[in-house]
């Protein structure tokens, strides 16, 4: 397969994954939709003019052009006015907005059939057909993550010794060739060779994780220690005297120790002397809801910081400043790497281009799911607030003693929705001409 054509298809794997995504998020709110008896008139993937569509029973299920998005139409979506009119005779425009919508969906309740308004349900089935599209971005991003895995595995440092070095050298001098003289390095002058497992440090099992390993040697600094390693099938302990190295501190992710001012916080830790091996190594299921829990956890922390690395983004785009490989992407960025993960001479191997594009699906997914979550109008988490707030409201008013005072007037934050409609229009646009001029590579 010649490379434009690998690029095509990576691309088209993307198109046709995002599609998936935006189709099964909508069939999360379609079907508790359903189930609860409210009457949905359209089903629809993509924005604009419809390229195709057809009707089964009371529904529309169709396709549109644009590739964005997708929604679910149903009926009585913004409750009657106070009064339980569809207008309030204010004259504002904020009011008119309000007046206008709520008019609408008063025309989509055929007569007897107002209990099949969406305003009509309990909070707690309203908030499982909101939440139900993001809910189903979240299983997919699971699904993706758990293949990749326990499935196919991810590349990771193991404790198999892939080289061992002659001699120790100063950090300063990190890099030269071992001169005569030079000390020898703690593993070589033990007798550890290259291909040997280590099973344990100084009693501390590997247990197949070369954090584990790291992290006993670096405790061990300046004493001798047992280490045992596994070769041709027998276990040896080796006695090894570990040297005592200027070290850069490490937190619990293994990430560099700064101070204030940003220099890295140095202490005393052990150097045996030995390169770990890269594998691809399979993860037990155990550990997926932890790697969801990370992964969630990054893209909510983007999403928070969004309006901050939108100007970096801006900033990339129209001046000098680099762009950052983990900020935000649009969708032709995307589309650019997972062509290149399909397309370039990086990457010797099949195993390694799904396991990139699993991921890319996965990241996207969990994009949908946090994003969706934001409670802003006209995003899912707009609904599932304004439900939250209705239904404390209740909650407060039965404990007072007060009447019921109704449902929550969405319709009132039209003015919003429109805002942020067009802050989400604005960022993709600034997005496409940042993944045009200055684009997240590969590389």
């Amino acid at each position: 397969m010649t490379a434009v054509a690998a690029y095509a298809v990576g691309v088209a794997v993307l198109v046709v994954g995002l599609a998936v995504s935006i189709a099964l998020h909508e069939v999360g709110h379609l079907l508790p939709a359903k189930r609860f008896g409210v009457r949905v008139t359209q089903y629809m993937v993509g924005f604009g003019p419809t390229l195709w569509s057809r009707r089964r029973g009371e529904t529309e299920y169709g396709v549109k052009a644009v590739p964005l998005g997708g929604y679910v139409r149903m009926v009585g979506m913004f409750a009657p006015a106070a009064d339980g009119t569809a207008r309030s005779g204010s004259t504002g425009a904020f009011q008119s907005l309000a007046e206008d919508a709520r008019r609408a969906a008063a025309e989509e309740v055929r007569p007897g059939e107002e209990h099949r308004a969406f305003y009509r349900l309990p909070v707690r089935q309203r908030l499982v057909v909101m939440l139900g599209g993001p809910v189903m971005n979240l299983a997919l991003a699971t699904l993706f993550l758990g293949v990749l895995l326990s499935g196919i595995g991810v590349q990771s440092l193991t404790p198999r010794v892939a080289a061992v070095s002659r001699c120790a050298l100063p950090a300063a001098e990190a890099g030269r060739a071992c001169a005569p003289g030079d000390p020898a390095a703690p593993a070589a002058q033990a007798g550890v060779r290259p291909g040997d497992v280590i099973v344990a440090v100084d009693g501390v099992p590997a247990e197949g994780d070369w954090a584990r390993v790291q992290e006993a040697i670096r405790a061990s600094a300046g004493r001798t220690v047992p280490v045992v390693v596994e070769r041709d099938g027998q276990q040896l302990a080796l006695d090894v005297d570990v040297l005592a190295t200027e070290g850069v501190r490490v937190d619990e992710d293994g990430a560099p120790v700064t101070t204030a001012d940003g220099q890295p916080v140095t202490e005393q830790v052990g150097f045996l002397g030995v390169t770990a091996t890269r594998e691809r190594v399979r993860r037990p299921l155990t550990e997926l809801p932890g790697e969801v829990a990370r992964a969630t956890w990054a893209t909510a922390r983007i999403v928070l910081a969004l309006p901050q690395r939108m100007v970096d983004v801006a900033q990339a785009a129209f001046g000098s400043e680099e762009r950052d490989p983990n900020g935000p992407i649009g969708l032709v960025g995307v589309g650019r790497l997972s062509g290149e993960i399909a397309s370039t001479d990086l990457l010797d191997s099949t195993t390694e281009r799904v396991s990139l594009m699993l991921g890319v699906l996965s990241s996207l997914n969990l994009a949908l799911f946090v994003f969706n979550l934001v409670p802003l109008l006209p995003l899912d988490g707009g609904h599932v607030a304004g439900a939250l707030w209705e239904g404390g409201r209740r909650q407060v008013a039965r404990l007072r003693g007060r009447p019921d005072p109704g449902p929550f007037d969405l319709a009132r934050l039209l003015p919003v929705t429109y805002v942020v409609t067009a802050l989400l229009v604005g960022m993709s646009v600034l997005l496409l001409y940042a993944d045009i001029v200055r684009p997240v590579t590969l590389g």
